[in-house]
């Protein structure tokens, strides 16, 4: 607020609460020189929500003390708080590598928002709308969202999974769709070594690379049970 903004607010503040109205022009003037100090960063109105006058009547309306102007600058503090806890920095339109341009420019969005002047920058959401159904083609054309390039120098990374893709592939059952029955591995899950000392207990539990052949022996069978349903409906 400049000067006459200020002697705008006292005098709408004294119509308010004559308490606060100076009569003497000197303490006039002292009180004057005393809220523009205190109260000059802070503007009299924004566009987006701040007003200084409706701080000052909602105090009037609810405390019994005369205002001072604490009163008006605890409320703008937690205006621009609240404005910057929802401000999510959009990326600057300027050249990346140039750090002070794009750092002026996050600056400038900042104090922008801060000082009522913009709107917070939200995070687009996602709506919950239907699936195009030209993406859905897309996906059953390509078959995964990881390009064949990426899984083949993923492969040896991911053994297991690799080799349950390569028999997928080639129209052999999953071993990994059913349950083992030898190391009580659950559907998905790699099939573990069971090491047992001369106690009976077991002593390791180590991740295999391939299934234990039971398991491809269930997996075939449920896969030709599966087979032959659609045959004799």
């Amino acid at each position: 607020m400049d000067r006459r903004e200020t002697a705008a607010l006292l005098a709408y503040i004294g119509r308010l609460d004559p308490r606060t109205i100076r009569t003497d022009q000197g303490e006039a003037r002292d009180q004057l020189a005393q809220w523009h100090e205190l109260l000059g960063d802070v503007p009299l109105a924004t566009p987006h929500g701040w007003d200084a006058r409706v701080a000052a009547q909602q105090h009037i309306r609810v405390s019994p003390y005369p205002i001072l102007p604490a009163d008006i600058g605890r409320p703008w503090e937690s205006y621009k708080r609240d404005r910057l806890n929802r401000h999510t920095d959009p990326t600057p339109s300027v050249d990346p590598d140039d750090q002070a341009a794009w750092t002026a420019e996050l600056v400038g969005a900042r104090r922008a928002v801060a000082s009522g002047v913009a709107r917070p920058a939200h995070h687009r959401q996602i709506t919950s709308r239907r699936i195009d159904p030209g993406l859905k083609a897309r996906l059953r054309e390509v078959g995964s969202c990881i390009p064949p390039e990426a899984r083949a120098a993923l492969a040896p990374y991911r053994p297991t999974r690799a080799a349950r893709e390569a028999a997928v592939a080639q129209g052999q059952p999953d071993a990994l769709s059913v349950r083992c029955e030898w190391c009580q591995a659950q559907v998905g899950e790699p099939c573990r070594r069971r090491r047992i000392d001369r106690d009976g207990y077991a002593r390791g539990n180590a991740p295999r690379a391939t299934p234990h052949p039971g398991r491809f022996d269930l997996a075939a069978a449920q896969h030709h049970q599966q087979a032959q349903q659609p045959a004799m409906a």
